[in-house]
């Protein structure tokens, strides 16, 4: 089966290639043709990139970059973009081939982990060391992010290269700002209180930061699944540390969560659903949480009052 897919996605590549719908896009209308693959990077691109760049997105609000597969089309806007960019560390777990196909092709790649130092890059015990590849919630990544873009944009498009040097002061005035008010709501919980746990491991970046114990019931992969076993210690664990609240993600199922809240229940202690948080994808405009900045304030409001 992952040979059949491999040759549908040569084939597609091949016809994708015979055109050259890339250098007449950016020719009509003189924009940059920007495809990303998540939506906090594409967020980010039209952060820095302004109305100088036709930035879309393949990951819409709530889909999950860890088991998505690009389809025919999928290929087909990559090809017909000028600069594709992804986040990288197996994030987009599924997608490997098609960016070793982007190579082949000389597309203009933007890698996120090319930004992040490995020195702070963290690792998932519950995955062989495996790289965890959630670096957007480290507000710092995510500024150390936004320096990465802004440099790569400016070799690509010199013309702007003032404007999006402008662009990312502004952001990063925004990220910093972010920040303040993170650790001002953090400040609201004593430090007993203070542990958040998840559907899966994607928040460990986040607690990092803010000295938060993070614990996810599924690794940093949700392809992995929990078994009985996890689940029954991490009630157990739970029920220890009377955790008032546990939460669901908008990319994962919820029946995890569900699971483990019936599990708490039967070592002795009833702990709530204290509410949706977004992981691997930004919420849309109903949710207030079409930004990576109003996603972030979306999250922590949500914890500390769960909580509190």
């Amino acid at each position: 089966m992952k040979k059949i897919i491999g040759l549908l996605l040569s084939l597609a590549f091949l016809l994708a290639g015979c055109g050259n719908g890339a250098t007449e896009s950016t020719q009509e209308d003189g924009k940059l043709q920007v495809v990303a693959t998540t939506t906090m990077l594409t967020d980010l691109l039209k952060e820095i990139g302004g109305d100088k760049l036709q930035v879309e997105g393949l990951m819409g609000p709530g889909i999950d970059p860890h088991g998505y597969q690009a389809s025919s089309s999928d290929v087909t806007t990559l090809m017909n973009a000028d600069i594709v960019a992804y986040n990288g560390l197996h994030l987009e777990g599924k997608m490997g081939d098609v960016f070793e196909n982007l190579v082949k092709q000389d597309k203009t790649l933007f890698v996120l982990e090319e930004a992040i130092p490995e020195s702070t890059l963290l690792e998932s015990e519950e995955n062989g060391g495996a790289v965890d590849p959630h670096i957007w919630f480290s507000v710092n990544n995510w500024k150390l992010a936004a320096d990465y873009i802004t440099t790569e944009l400016s070799k690509v498009d010199v013309e702007n290269a003032e404007l999006y040097q402008e662009n990312n002061e502004r952001y990063q005035k925004e990220l910093d700002e972010l920040i303040v008010y993170i650790e001002g709501r953090i400040e609201e919980l004593p430090v007993e209180q203070r542990y958040l746990v998840t559907a899966h491991d994607a928040f460990s970046y986040f607690g990092n930061s803010f000295d938060f114990e993070v614990v996810g019931l599924q690794g940093v992969n949700t392809q992995t699944e929990a078994g009985t076993g996890d689940v029954s210690s991490l009630a157990g664990f739970i029920a220890e540390k009377k955790i008032k609240a546990i939460f669901i993600e908008s990319s994962v199922p919820t029946k995890t969560i569900e699971s483990l809240q019936e599990a708490v229940r039967s070592k002795g202690w009833e702990v709530e659903i204290g509410g949706e948080l977004f992981s691997d994808a930004l919420g849309d405009e109903s949710q207030d949480a079409e930004t990576y900045v109003k996603m972030y304030h979306q999250n922590i409001d949500t914890i500390v009052d769960a909580l509190k």
